[in-house]
């Protein structure tokens, strides 16, 4: 008889054990010659060493099967003891990585699938289009699949702390509290592709950060991810200083559309400037998006269309007229 510990890495433990401990109860009753105790992320076991060899070998298929799609049942269980490859996911080729309920997100558009292609093969990226066509969340998913893939350390999504034209006033709580409302649509990503409790975790752990733009200065950012969210409403000196932040094995994605600019009167979105300035640039990569990329509710298409005849009829000035600089 023999005794080894096995540590469960990169996985959300509910969706590994099960609800009330099923999947670890069905494990068990697969392997009679073994005695399996589980303590959090440490599996204990002792038995024969043939089964336990077999053992050892299939957890760590569960392992890495529930880390990449986010789900574990009882069909995939059976197959992976059986030797066979758990279905379900093979018509999913294209997917760039799998939600919390184990459900394939992969590009849905053609610019989307260039942006995909883009971030495979530059360092830098802008993915400039309207809201809705999933330029932010194409994004965060290139980020969770580099760091399920080990290809980073970590995660680091930003954001300009501007009002959609509201003045909301000081906000109550601590640096992380006032923060947060401005980061929501980011923590919605990360709560679709990571469960709760990893994502916790991560956090706890910085190894995803989610910060206001304004705390990026004097920063060096090493194999990361780093996501620009709504660069629209950085000013020219906000978004030089975030792009030159970049370090060693770093991707960077800034994303943002240019007909929601919340900058006050006056001021030169930074983003417009940077697509001048760097589109010559080698290695940096621009795809746009439009309307046909939108996949949201049909409506926003409509709107969005709607909103753009209006303006080419010169009857309502969707870019403020009195920001001319800003204007398309």
């Amino acid at each position: 008889m023999i005794e080894k510990m096995i540590v469960l890495e990169d996985i959300d433990l509910v969706t590994f054990y099960g609800v009330q401990n099923v999947h670890l109860q069905m494990i068990k009753a697969l392997y009679p010659k073994l005695r399996i105790v589980a303590r959090g992320n440490i599996i204990k076991v002792m038995g024969d060493e043939e089964e336990m060899c077999a053992f050892e070998e299939n957890i760590q298929k569960m392992q890495e099967h529930c880390a990449k799609y986010n789900s574990l049942n009882e069909e995939a269980i059976l197959q992976i003891v059986k030797g066979e490859v758990p279905n379900g996911h093979a018509a999913d080729g294209n997917a760039i990585c799998y939600s919390v309920t184990g459900k394939a997100i992969a590009a849905r558009s053609e610019n989307q699938k260039t942006l995909v292609d883009a971030y495979r093969e530059n360092d830098m990226l802008f993915a400039i289009g309207p809201a809705g066509s999933g330029k932010t969340y194409v994004s965060i998913a290139l980020a969770v699949r580099a760091l399920k893939n080990k290809e980073i350390r970590k995660i680091i999504l930003c954001r300009p702390a501007v009002e959609a034209g509201e003045k909301l006033g000081f906000l109550p709580g601590d640096m992380r509290e006032k923060i947060d409302p401005y980061l929501q649509p980011l923590y919605d990503a990360l709560q679709d592709m990571i469960p709760a409790q990893k994502l916790t975790e991560y956090m706890e752990q910085n190894v995803i950060q989610i910060a206001p733009l304004a705390f990026m200065r004097g920063r060096t950012l090493n194999d990361a991810v780093v996501i620009l969210d709504e660069a629209q409403n950085t000013t020219t000196q906000q978004i030089k200083m975030f792009l030159t932040r970049m370090g060693q094995n770093t991707k960077m994605i800034i994303t943002g559309d240019l007909t929601q600019i919340d900058l006050p009167r006056n001021v030169k979105s930074g983003l417009k400037e940077a697509k001048e300035v760097l589109k010559d640039v080698k290695g940096i990569a621009f795809v746009e998006m439009d309307e046909r990329d939108i996949v949201r509710h049909k409506l926003v298409t409509r709107i969005v269309n709607a909103y753009h005849q209006y303006e080419s009829e010169k009857k309502y000035p969707l870019f403020n007229e009195n920001r001319e600089e800003n204007k398309l």
